[in-house]
């Protein structure tokens, strides 16, 4: 195959084309493109091939043609390459950052921890490859052995978002290639350069061709049915909205695929009364504005304790208009454009919809004049229970506060969600934060600490935001069947 650039990917469209299968860049069988646009202006990027069904039924004929050389692949292999494709990002941290900004809008200090982020993910299942293992032991009632092994599952189909292009494909991919399952990826049509970069590390990394395909295109139904409507494809990943999410459930039950997902969430972020304020500011501004705000996990109702509201809400207020917003490559930007004016246009109106219901702005940044997607960071005061926007994901730069008292009647309305991914919570009594955090109707707590995100963790949500895990221990699980062998053992008299 001819080896493709990173840095080659944003210039002009590729010779061959942009969709990769079996370890070929060609165009779509069809020919067809679809356009890339930069958030921060609003203007084309470039052309990109888009895949169609024939397309997909290539790249699953492809990915068959190498799970088996790949499963009988020792796995000491597997970690090399896995660690090869660690050192290849970190050494293009930069290339692969400024190729987020141009696609994404993100800021470049949150798009270059982006890339140290997803570079993780294959230092950690290159590690998590060699430790896949075997148990033997007796039978309870004797006679007999029990072993049990663990096999890849086969072939995976991914569907990956936008609002973190690098990340959310390693995540996926560094697991299922450590556990021996050859990969299927179809990226989010806002951000396919960035997957196709991660591609053309992997190849360079030494991976073989067909195990990973990655397939750009603005017509998802028509390669995601493909992929879920054959047999061969045993598993299936993806990170999206809950709305998607069922719809994508219920065609993956016609054959019994096994899925992971990781939908949408509506975090509460908390703030007790014994918190440290400055600590829980800076802590705000972490859960709410890394990446935008545009985070699935991201602080999207804040309860905060009364005596310290008027606190909280100066200091957040007076971090919140300091954010300075525009062009993601610009020094000192920390909030770029949202994706796409559509986003910008839902932002509004939940902010709007909660000014008509009584709440107050008490702080806004500004943005630059001129073209591109951006919404000010926000701050709302006095949110009543019924404003959308503690019902809905803002996936922006707003921050809606509402006071309570009461440690129950917090958390009454705290859980009032059909979402449990993440939460938030500040207080300096570890046991009162550890009472709260236990109570919280969520897959993951941050305790004092507005991150929340580790390759080493489980990530994943109760409730609509999703089933099973990824990253951690159980991140390589979900690529991997467990099988028992009864073997005839008899013990000695």
């Amino acid at each position: 195959m001819t080896f493709v650039g990173i840095d080659t990917l944003a210039k002009a469209p590729l010779a061959d084309g942009d969709v990769f299968v079996g370890g070929r860049w060609q165009a779509a069988t069809d020919r067809r493109t679809y356009p890339v646009h930069d958030p921060a202006t609003g203007e084309l990027v470039r052309e990109v091939s888009a895949a169609g069904p024939r397309d997909a039924l290539a790249a699953i004929e492809a990915a068959r043609a190498a799970a088996e050389e790949w499963r009988a692949t020792p796995t000491r292999r597997r970690s090399e390459i896995l660690h090869g494709a660690f050192t290849l990002m970190r050494e293009h941290t930069d290339t692969l950052a400024r190729l987020i900004v141009l696609e994404n809008g993100k800021a470049y200090r949150d798009a270059a921890a982006e890339v140290g982020y997803a570079a993780e993910f294959f230092r950690w299942f290159a590690e998590e490859a060699v430790r896949v293992g075997s148990s033997f032991g007796d039978a309870p009632a004797g006679g007999y052995r029990h072993v049990v092994r663990k096999h890849p599952v086969g072939v995976t189909a991914f569907v990956t978002p936008w609002n973190f292009p690098a990340a959310m494909a390693a995540r996926k991919i560094a697991p299922a290639l450590a556990a021996g399952c050859p990969v299927l990826l179809k990226p989010a049509p806002e951000t396919p350069l960035t997957a196709l970069a991660v591609a053309a590390l992997l190849t360079r990394a030494g991976l073989p061709d067909g195990l990973l395909n990655v397939l750009p295109t603005d017509r998802a139904p028509e390669v995601v049915g493909v992929w879920l409507g054959d047999e061969r494809v045993r598993k299936f990943s993806f990170t999206g909205s809950t709305a998607t999410g069922r719809i994508l459930l219920a065609q993956a039950a016609a054959n019994v695929v096994n899925v992971t997902m990781e939908l949408g969430g509506n975090a509460p972020f908390v703030v007790c009364e014994d918190a440290d304020v400055d600590a829980a500011v800076h802590g705000a501004m972490d859960a709410k504005m890394r990446g935008g705000g545009e985070v699935c996990i991201a602080a999207n109702r804040f309860y905060v304790h009364t005596s310290v509201a008027a606190e909280f809400t100066a200091k957040l207020g007076a971090a919140m208009a300091a954010v300075r917003t525009g062009p993601g490559l610009e020094e000192g930007v920390t909030l770029g454009p949202m994706i796409n004016r559509a986003a910008v246009d839902k932002i509004r109106s939940l902010v709007d919809d909660a000014v008509a219901r009584g709440a107050s702005i008490a702080a806004r940044g500004t943005v630059p004049d001129g073209p591109g997607y951006y919404h000010p960071a926000t701050v709302l005061t006095g949110v009543p229970d019924d404003a959308r926007i503690l019902h809905e994901e803002v996936f922006g730069p707003v921050a809606p506060l509402t006071t309570f008292t009461d440690e129950d009647e917090m958390l009454t309305r705290a859980n009032a969600t059909s979402h449990g991914l993440a939460s938030y919570v500040y207080s300096r009594d570890v046991a009162r934060a550890l009472r709260i955090a236990e109570r919280l109707e969520a897959g993951m707590v941050g305790l004092n600490r507005g991150l929340l995100s580790d390759p080493a963790a489980p990530f994943g949500g109760v409730k609509q935001s999703g089933l099973g895990r990824e990253g951690g221990r159980e991140g390589i699980e979900a690529f991997l069947e467990t099988q028992y062998i009864a073997l005839d053992w008899p013990t000695a008299l």
